[in-house]
């Protein structure tokens, strides 16, 4: 490793100098710890039945070192760090590659190269995806399904394998985003709040098993995007929490050094906790074929604890620029993708652009503006008509992905399909035509698990989703339309080609403000679609759709095809003929409705 690197913030891939590795040269392995404040330092495990073994100061005696040469992979291990008063704390390994399940605390010896990809062809033809659709089924591992009703019992990385990847094929997405897999002791925690960020949870498997999930998902064409959090730390005592008794990681002071969680801040202008997360990121990258990371809470990297009344966190801002800059050197096509709620410019600008350089920034505005804008009764809606036009005047500001995320289903938040205004069957209308809408707005999709069932109620990491209100006849229409309205969004290139480009995106008419009409177009070099909307309870008759060089237009898909629970019946080949002179059409639009057209 290189140490000047690691102390100044450069390294990359401190985990393969520091944590638990096999002896290349004899039997047993080598331990390797950084706790430069550490009186003395022993390692016990079950390959020396607990009993303490003198770690040794090695190279500026910053750094533990010792071998056993009974140690294998699979075996416990901890290190018992001493304080300069005599006492000691009982730590798992910040660079352990596994852990016990939870409430247990041990790191556990894996070895890495035990298992060989066979996803040469999707490596090899991987993008970023901007000009390819991307369509996220975001997942939180442990609640798709589970074997039984026990908040404990959960399918395996194996298991869920053929559970899982099987769904996405049929219903139409080709990127799964998982919420954290990095060890953590707190199942409410979803995963954000770590204990071990090179550790893939025990809950599910081994690391050999998560590596055996990616590469059969690259085998189907399915990506892989891990959720990664690079703001804060669990507080657990036995994890980073005052490691070598004195905050190493962590802010000395609480005032910015504990989150609006209860969580310990990294202290990111120190070079050792760069370099520490720099190789987690790149690690999960690397060593699992991960595709992207969504980086989880980045307002808070940007301004002090998030308020930006704070101020900017230059070292912070510092910090995810070097980040992203030296991921994308070594994993150029890697997904980098950031959850951030400010108007901080250049989010998803290179940083030799002074940008932050991620691929996409969640739009959280366009997500909160139309959600506002479905829960408010159609009465009202003429003014607040805007809201949904508001989204294309900052849109071209930076690279945005459209989220309805496991953030806007819970706390009291209500499921996506509750946020409808009305009764229970006013709501799946509302809810096909808000989906069509988000398909043909620019932008790349992300839809959290459940939403495509018309879930009613909120998520709880503790129970796999309704499955079974599949068996009332709204769900399941609502479950089929979202199936079509899936496959149409990757096979039509002019919803996601040219997503960035300013000429991939056309108003035709957002000055419906009485009618709540809505049409605009999207465009790439090979077809052009037209997209129109009725978010009104009324029919709407007799409205003039105007299309420039358009001769006659053909129904795609409908959110009022009877076959989804509407009212209007479509023959397989719909067409409408414009006149030739205005190139125009008289359309009537049902209630709470969306058509796309393919444009001829």
């Amino acid at each position: 490793m290189d140490f000047y690197g690691f102390y100044t913030g450069k390294v990359f891939d401190a985990h393969q100098f520091l944590g638990a590795h096999l002896d290349k040269e004899q039997p047993g392995v080598i331990f390797r710890t950084f706790a430069p404040g550490a009186s003395r330092i022993s390692l016990i495990g079950e390959f020396n039945s607990w009993q303490e073994q003198t770690m040794n100061r090695v190279y500026d005696r910053n750094f533990w070192e010792c071998s056993a040469e009974n140690a294998e992979p699979g075996q416990m291990y901890k290190y018992r760090i001493y304080k300069r008063d005599g006492s000691f704390t009982d730590h798992c390994d910040p660079y352990g590659f596994g852990m016990e399940l939870r409430p247990n605390t041990a790191s556990i010896i894996r070895d890495l190269s035990e298992y060989t990809f066979q996803d040469k062809k999707w490596m090899k033809n991987r993008s970023d995806s901007k000009v390819r659709p991307l369509n996220i089924y975001e997942l939180h591992f442990g609640s798709f399904k589970k074997p039984s009703d026990k908040a404990d019992d959960w399918y395996s990385y194996t298991e869920l394998s053929d559970i899982l990847i099987p769904y996405l094929k049929e219903y139409g997405y080709n990127y799964l985003e998982l919420m954290p897999l990095s060890e953590h002791p707190c199942d409410e925690s979803w995963g954000y709040q770590n204990t071990g960020f090179f550790s893939p949870t025990s809950r599910y498997g081994t690391a050999r098993e998560l590596m055996e999930f990616v590469d059969i998902c690259h085998q189907n064409d399915i990506g892989v995007i891990l959720d990664f959090v690079p703001v804060h730390f669990a507080v657990d005592g036995y994890a980073l929490a005052n490691y070598d008794g004195t905050p190493l990681y962590e802010y000395p002071h609480s005032d910015v050094g504990v989150s609006e969680w209860g969580s310990c801040n990294f202290m990111h202008s120190r070079g050792e906790v760069r370099s520490f997360l720099q190789s987690a990121a790149s690690y999960w990258l690397s060593e699992y074929h991960i595709d992207g990371l969504r980086m989880d809470a980045i307002s808070r990297i940007i301004y002090w604890q998030g308020d930006p009344a704070r101020g900017v966190n230059n070292n912070a801002v510092a910090f995810i620029r070097d980040m992203n800059r030296g991921l994308k050197e070594l994993h150029p096509y890697a997904i980098l993708s950031a959850e951030d709620s400010t108007s901080y410019p250049g989010v998803t600008r290179p940083v030799w652009e002074n940008g932050l350089g991620f691929d996409y920034k969640w739009d959280m505005g366009w997500m909160n503006d139309t959600l506002d804008y479905f829960r408010t009764g159609p009465q009202y809606r003429s003014k607040d008509y805007h809201k949904l036009t508001f989204s294309m005047m900052y849109y071209y500001n930076d690279a945005y992905l459209l989220p309805f995320s496991h953030d806007e289903t819970v706390h009291g938040k209500a499921s996506i399909l509750q946020k409808m205004s009305g009764e229970y069957e006013e709501k799946f209308p509302q809810a096909r035509a808000l989906y069509m809408y988000m398909y043909a707005h620019p932008g790349k999709k992300l839809n959290f698990m459940g939403n495509e069932l018309g879930q009613l109620r909120e998520w709880d990491e503790k129970r796999g989703q309704d499955w079974d209100i599949l068996k009332y006849p709204l769900h399941d229409a609502f479950h089929r339309f979202m199936k079509d309205l899936n496959h149409l969004y990757l096979n039509h290139p002019a919803f996601f080609q040219r997503d960035y480009s300013r000429d991939g995106f056309e108003w035709i008419d957002c000055h419906q403000e009485t009618r709540c009409i809505y049409a605009f177009e999207r465009r790439c070099r090979s077809e052009r679609i037209a997209a129109v909307f009725n978010f009104s309870n009324e029919v709407q008759k007799n409205y003039t759709l105007t299309i420039r060089e358009a001769g006659s237009l053909e129904v795609l898909i409908s959110s009022d095809m009877d076959k989804y629970a509407g009212k209007t019946h479509y023959n397989k080949d719909t067409v409408i003929t414009l006149n030739p002179e205005t190139h125009s059409a008289d359309i009537t639009l049902a209630p709470y409705s969306a058509v796309y057209y393919l444009i001829e």
